[in-house]
């Protein structure tokens, strides 16, 4: 079993992704309110070598010499992958080694003000940042950034490195009633993709439960009213994708794993994590189907938030 590399998992944008986790859980740049993978445990804007280098290139050639080629090599991470200095050096390998493959790069682009953070992501095929309000208020009410960190500097430096990064550019916004719809977030955040000029803007909200109580997902409706109201062209909405069944590399035998588990007894995140021996990244799209099948539900415990079986 792998340590650094998971899947390849059912991604409804990425098809066959094979994922590389360059950040141990959870250390990010962000505590988002709405994390499925739950709250941030080392909030820092410290970037070093989390995870061996070493290790991850023995790994990738002992995928590469075993496996077939993925649709995409996504670089991710249980929390922020570009706080990983090594990041430049692991895309290098990949182009290097299996350059048929196009590499994708999954972070909250908190860190893009850094020119060294923007120059390690150029040899990618695809950069998915997120932007989830452009304003100091919203920033700090959804995603929770150390003190330091700023919303200026934060699109800044997505608008420096549109100017400079040649392939393409998906940028996701998560969209939670409450914190970043209203006219006033909405308006700044609209200015901001005019600076940004990202290839694709993807409108996402929340499926499963995040790091709070009593947080709820945008409707259809709302989603397609704020693509109204941008009024722009290239705006996705990607929220709620049952359909992820139907993609080639989506497995029935860990589907069935997961649901015979939870038959047994509830478990967190982490503990199918543990007693399945899949990463958490994987889990979670499996657990995206399963949830809008009406197969599970959730609970709150003091332990964290708990999958369990629907007995129908």
């Amino acid at each position: 079993m792998y340590q650094y590399l998971f899947g390849p998992v059912p991604s409804r944008r990425l098809g066959m992704s094979l994922g590389v986790d360059l950040s141990p859980k959870k250390i990010c740049s962000l505590d988002c309110v709405y994390c499925e993978v739950g709250k941030t445990t080392r909030l820092t804007l410290e970037r070093k070598e989390y995870v061996p280098l070493d290790r991850v290139k023995e790994e990738l050639t002992h995928y590469f010499k075993n496996s077939p080629d993925p649709d995409y090599i996504t670089l991710s991470g249980s929390g922020e992958p570009t706080l990983n200095t090594c990041i430049k050096d692991v895309l290098q390998f990949i182009k290097q080694n299996k350059p048929q493959i196009p590499t994708a790069v999954l972070t909250n682009g908190t860190l893009f003000y850094d020119k060294a953070v923007r120059d390690a992501l150029m040899d990618a095929d695809l950069v998915l940042p997120s932007l989830d309000s452009a304003t100091d208020e919203g920033f700090k009410k959804i995603n929770r950034p150390p003190e330091s960190l700023k919303i200026d500097p934060y699109i800044q430096g997505l608008v420096d490195f549109r100017r400079a990064f040649t392939g393409r550019i998906w940028l996701e916004i998560f969209i939670l009633p409450g914190y970043n719809d209203t006219e006033q977030e909405l308006t700044a955040l609209k200015k901001a993709l005019v600076k940004i000029r990202p290839d694709s803007i993807q409108l996402n909200t929340l499926d499963r439960p995040g790091t709070l109580e009593g947080l709820k997902g945008a409707t259809r409706k709302e989603l397609e009213r704020i693509r109204e109201f941008w009024g722009m062209d290239r705006i996705e909405i990607i929220a709620a994708f049952p359909q992820r069944k139907n993609i080639r590399a989506y497995r029935e035998d860990t589907e069935t794993a997961i649901m015979e588990t939870l038959l047994r007894r509830p478990c967190t995140l982490d503990d199918l994590s543990a007693l399945l021996g899949l990463h958490i990244h994987e889990i979670n799209k499996y657990l995206d189907v399963l949830e809008a099948e009406d197969q599970i539900e959730t609970s709150r415990q003091e332990r964290g938030v708990f999958y369990q079986a629907k007995h129908k």
